[in-house]
Formats: C-alpha cells, sequence, structure tokens
C-alpha cells in the first residue's frame, strides 16, 4: 500500500497534470478572434492568417523589419525633468511610467534609430501605443528633435511611424508646447532640403496628428 501511494500515485499524477504554457506563446486576434502561435504571427508581420487583421507592431519589431538585415544603431535621446507637475491621479505619474517602462522594456513612448533601407542611410521615429497610448510629453518632444538633428547633421531622410492617442495629460500644457517644438523640428528638415516622410499607423489622434504627424 506504501508503495502505491509513495510512489505509483505520484507517477500517475505527474502523468495526467497540465503542464505549464508560456503565456506568450499564443496570441489571440482582436477581430476573429482566432488563437495565433506567436512566432507563426511574428514571422507574418503581425497580421492575423485567418482574416488579416494588422495587430500593433512594437518600434523594435518595425525597425527589424525596416532595416536591411534589421541592423540599426539607435539614437540617443535626451532625458527631460521627470514628474514636472508632480501629477497624480489613481497613481503618481512616476509610478504609471515605471509601470510602463517595465511593460514595453522601453524608456518612453518613441524609439529614434538609424540604418539603411536598400543600401541608402536614414533616420527612423518611431511611436509606441503600448507605452501609455503612445503619448505625447517632453521625451517624445525630443525623441523627434534628436531625430530631426541627427538627419541634419547626417543629411539623411527621417521616415516617422506615429501611433498615439495625442498628448500626455500628466505633463499638462508641457505636453501641448511639444505640438510647436516638433514643428520646428519639421521645419528644420525642410530647410535643410532633406525628406521626411510619416507613416500614420492605427491609431493616430490628437495632438499627434495637429503637429508633426500632418506636416
Amino acid at each position: 500500500m506504501n508503495w502505491i501511494t509513495n510512489y505509483v500515485r505520484p507517477q500517475i499524477n505527474s502523468l495526467f497534470s497540465r503542464r505549464e504554457v508560456p503565456e506568450n506563446l499564443w496570441t489571440k486576434c482582436p477581430e476573429c478572434g482566432t488563437m495565433l502561435f506567436h512566432r507563426e504571427l511574428s514571422g507574418n508581420q503581425n497580421v492575423c492568417s485567418n482574416c488579416d487583421h494588422h495587430m500593433a507592431i512594437s518600434p523594435r519589431d518595425r525597425f527589424h523589419a525596416l532595416f536591411d538585415g534589421g541592423i540599426f544603431t539607435e539614437v540617443k535621446v535626451p532625458d527631460p525633468v521627470a514628474d514636472p507637475l508632480h501629477f497624480r491621479d489613481q497613481k503618481k505619474y512616476p509610478d504609471r511610467v515605471k509601470a510602463a517602462q517595465k511593460a514595453s522594456g522601453e524608456r518612453d513612448a518613441m524609439l529614434v534609430a538609424e540604418g539603411e533601407i536598400n543600401r541608402t542611410p536614414i533616420v527612423a521615429a518611431a511611436q509606441d501605443f503600448a507605452f501609455m497610448a503612445g503619448s505625447m510629453g517632453m521625451y517624445v518632444g525630443n525623441a523627434i528633435i534628436a531625430a530631426a538633428e541627427r538627419a541634419v547633421k547626417l543629411k539623411r531622410p527621417l521616415v516617422l511611424f506615429s501611433a498615439s492617442g495625442g498628448a500626455r495629460m500628466q505633463e499638462g500644457m508641457l505636453s501641448l508646447m511639444q505640438m510647436p517644438r516638433t514643428t520646428v523640428a519639421v521645419q528644420m528638415l525642410k530647410e535643410a532640403g532633406l525628406p521626411y516622410i510619416v507613416v500614420l499607423t492605427h491609431p493616430t489622434t490628437g495632438g499627434v496628428t495637429a503637429s508633426y504627424a500632418m506636416l
């Protein structure tokens, strides 16, 4: 009896026990509800193989698809003053930023990089809607200015992928000030005679649409 209890039963239980499945193994299509194997979805540029629904793409994945060989170099973006308004709703603003950084692995809602497309060097910037809805704050403003200055310095085109719900409310008027700041950055490119190409991705709304996304 002890042999059955101590050895046989645990073996049977382990045989039929539910195995742990990694959480990121499957992705559910928000349009048709089909469960898609993550690797297959990634290989199909985040497009559902059942209904052709286009899902969001992170800036890094977008750059891997955009640049030759998926090779790119990040452009450093100056860090702005953290929480200048000491904003708080249900959470403190710095806590929301830290949570978004942990979830996305990025510093903020925009990534800037340089690389080549068909051997033509360019500078690119991409917003991450997964980071606080891609909201435009001081960091995003700094990122666009850094991208424009880099493009002008190297005499390269700037390609920008927008994805944003608009201005970041936690930064108040400072967020709205990014509209004229980014407009000046785009004007720098035009005065230098450099191409400025904006790829509007879903969703692009609010102050982002009213500034650098439509210039």
